[in-house]
């Protein structure tokens, strides 16, 4: 069985040595006026034409490594398996590169960079060293076995976000970023302009990345408003921590 991706695996993966990395492909994206927002003299706001041509669709193929940042994306005007996988493979294929060789055996690894952690059981067959979480949703073409176990020989573990727990997938929020910056306000003619749009809005995220922690500031700012939502009280604080875990 393989693990559905959980929150734990965000702060304890690199930790351990391992790469941790999330996939998701964004869209697909019209070629229709976007909203968004603008500086326009008072009395005269910008305006989107109210007639304009359905010519296509584009989507974005992304791998996101929360820890550093790093954003490998690039657009599709669809995305299939035989164009997926073989992107999949290059990207995760350079990025592995890119990592230290592993040179401890696997009993004397971290915990989390052992296969049976994720897994739930020791390997069935012989695996290379762990060295990569992958974590994206539950596509049909996510879970063929000819990605998978190329995932595998390749000492990649995917994990699978449940129903309702998309935002386990960090690529959807860091797309959500993109797709707003290169997007907003503008009214594409052609898939190859969105494309081209997002293409260069990654190129400008990738020249100054912004790490993801999990359990940083943001969640530090969401415990204090909810600490004064409740008033402050550390015994209805303890109480509604219990009822959430139920």
């Amino acid at each position: 069985m393989i693990e559905l991706a959980s929150p734990r695996g965000y702060p304890t993966a690199e930790a351990a040595g391992i790469a941790l990395c999330n996939h998701d492909e964004a869209g697909p994206y019209q070629t229709v006026p976007h909203l968004g927002e603008s500086w326009e003299p008072e009395g005269d706001p910008a305006r989107q034409p109210h007639e304009y041509m359905r010519n296509g669709t584009a989507k974005l193929l992304t791998l996101f490594r929360p820890a550093t940042g790093e954003v490998r994306a690039n657009g599709v005007t669809t995305a299939p398996n035989t164009v997926l996988h073989p992107w999949l493979q290059r990207e995760v294929t350079e990025l592995l590169a890119g990592l230290p060789p592993v040179t401890t055996p696997e009993a004397e690894r971290p915990e989390a960079a052992q296969w049976k952690t994720w897994l739930g059981h020791e390997p069935r067959a012989p695996l290379p060293p762990l060295r990569m979480i992958l974590i994206w949703d539950n596509l049909a073409g996510h879970l063929s076995c000819s990605i998978v176990g190329w995932l595998f020989a390749h000492g990649v573990m995917p994990l699978y976000t449940p129903l309702s727990g998309s935002w386990l997938n960090l690529a959807e929020a860091v797309q959500r970023i993109i797709v707003r910056r290169a997007l907003a306000g503008q009214h594409p003619q052609t898939p190859e302009e969105i494309i081209t749009w997002l293409e260069d809005t990654v190129a400008a995220w990738t020249e100054n990345p912004t790490p993801f922690t999990w359990g940083g500031k943001h969640k530090a700012r969401r415990e204090r408003a909810r600490h004064r939502r409740l008033g402050g009280s550390p015994a209805v604080m303890l109480d509604h921590q219990s009822n959430a875990a139920c």
